[in-house]
């Protein structure tokens, strides 16, 4: 504390003269128990009110003027200071606040309108996905099934054989178009590490030829699957083998069989 402009405030005289409210008359009451400067300062004033009072008794012509400068005379240019604590502009404040609220309010609403734009913007895309795919397969399906009905199309059954007695499966094939429909759909899933392998036979001699492996036979659901074949192929038969395939059939993993031959309308 400033004991100088403490005393220039003008808050001592008030203090004496009563016009303190109760929190301000204890804050100074404390002060000057405190500080033994101001309580000389309170005592200085108080003498000062005395002297006042008993010249005004004497003389009652005694003015406020007269007062006024004998105060002036015991406290050199004292500055009457307000020390009163401003009060909070609680309104402002609430307009600040209100303001933050609704721009956190608003940010948040971008946030959200943002996230539910990307979630429906994402469905959207499945749709549509799915939508195409439905439109592929219901494409390739009315393919298949013409493909099926046509006469020129040699449909040859491949058996289970001893390895895998309940296994079956069915060629369709087109020999203008160079190229079979394999419907695999009676073989079990392929072991980890195996694939299956179809090859094209000649029957005398037996000579194989490799068609390929059928790599997507797990992911595919419908188990129809499309494979070149320019061969003059007498029977078609199925093996399982390691992954990337095999140079010639392992006959002991021969899952099914079928020859043309029998088969041709």
């Amino acid at each position: 504390m400033n004991i100088q402009n403490y005393i220039e405030s003008g808050i001592l005289e008030l203090y004496v003269a009563g016009s303190l409210s109760e929190k301000e008359n204890e804050e100074v009451y404390t002060a000057i128990q405190e500080n033994p400067v101001l309580l000389k300062e309170v005592l200085s004033i108080e003498s000062a009110i005395v002297k006042l009072t008993a010249a005004a008794k004497k003389d009652l012509k005694y003015s406020f003027s007269t007062i006024e400068k004998e105060i002036n005379n015991n406290n050199k240019e004292t500055k009457v200071i307000s020390i009163a604590k401003p009060k909070t502009n609680w309104l402002q404040y609430s307009g600040w606040a209100a303001t933050i609220l609704i721009g956190s309010t608003l940010i948040w609403s971008l946030l959200q309108n943002n996230k539910l734009k990307e979630q429906v913007a994402s469905e959207k895309q499945q749709l549509e996905q799915q939508i195409e795919n439905a439109s592929n397969n219901l494409a390739e399906a009315e393919k298949l099934i013409t493909v099926f009905r046509d006469k020129d199309i040699i449909s040859v059954p491949l058996a289970g054989q001893a390895v895998s007695p309940n296994s079956y499966a069915k060629v369709y094939w087109d020999k203008k178009t160079k190229s079979i429909y394999l419907d695999a759909k009676g073989l079990p899933e392929p072991p980890k590490g195996k694939v299956y392998q179809v090859w094209s036979l000649k029957m005398s001699p037996l000579t194989p030829t490799s068609l390929g492996t059928i790599d997507t036979f797990t992911a595919d659901a419908n188990k129809i699957f499309t494979i070149d074949n320019a061969n003059e192929s007498e029977a078609f038969g199925i093996t399982l083998e390691n992954e990337g395939g095999s140079i010639s059939p392992t006959l002991e993993q021969l899952y099914t069989l079928g020859a043309v031959v029998a088969s041709t309308p």
